[in-house]
């Protein structure tokens, strides 16, 4: 799997400076490190939902989607796919390792990984859209818990319902954090009318004022997947 440098150099805080030859040395070396510990873990299932004034309903489930973003993003849809992904425990397990050695390849080596784990769930992604295809539906971007208003607390139900600590190990600690750490879950909706595409500007996002990215002259992995 090819891992962008563009994208890691996003990661690393970069914005169009130059890198130094040992910087891009360690990147290389990290990139070939990444892709040769790579494993691709994934579960989706797709749920019916159901729409009050507020909420989103997974039918069959006890689970509501709140959120006035998730809400807007799942306005349309009939169904939706609920996705977890994970690298795995070996990839944190080399970041620890790296952040005792050395704290420049470890953080170089952690933002190769990200960059693997976004790829890796745009692989999915495309599958999901190839299945949406074949069955008459159009999907939308997909969307985190953590993005906008959507709650990360919601992340231990999204693993219960798929079963995720069971078929790819993956958990959510008290704090509602992944682990493994390069981990995924996201949501894609299924609808019947084509969606344009729509690029959302950042002065629409909840988190604009506080958004770290955007202070870093960068942009966050919501605004990458819509362009």
């Amino acid at each position: 799997m090819e891992l962008k440098k563009k994208e890691i150099l996003r990661y690393l805080g970069y914005n169009s400076q130059k890198i130094d030859s040992q910087t891009n040395i360690l990147i290389n070396e990290s990139i070939k490190e990444v892709q040769g510990l790579l494993h691709k873990y994934y579960i989706y299932k797709i749920f019916d939902i159901e729409k009050n004034h507020t909420k989103i309903h997974l039918k069959n489930t006890h689970i509501f989607l709140e959120g006035k973003d998730i809400y807007k993003h799942l306005f349309q849809s009939e169904k939706c796919v609920i996705l977890a992904v994970t690298l795995g425990n070996i990839i944190d397990q080399k970041i620890r390792y790296y952040s005792k050695v050395s704290l420049s390849k470890s953080l170089i080596f952690d933002a190769c990984a990200t960059t693997a784990i976004e790829a890796i769930t745009d692989s999915i992604e495309e599958e999901i859209i190839a299945y949406a295809k074949e069955n008459n539906f159009y999907t939308t971007y997909r969307y985190s818990p953590g993005y906008g208003d959507f709650p990360l607390s919601i992340q231990p139900e999204i693993l219960k319902i798929l079963d995720a600590h069971g078929k790819i190990g993956l958990i959510s600690t008290p704090d509602f954090l992944l682990l493994p750490r390069k981990s995924v879950t996201a949501i894609i909706g299924l609808q019947k009318n084509p969606i344009s595409k729509y690029l959302r500007s950042c002065k629409n996002c909840n988190l604009y004022h506080t958004c770290t990215y955007k202070k870093e002259g960068n942009h966050c992995e919501h605004k990458r997947i819509n362009q």
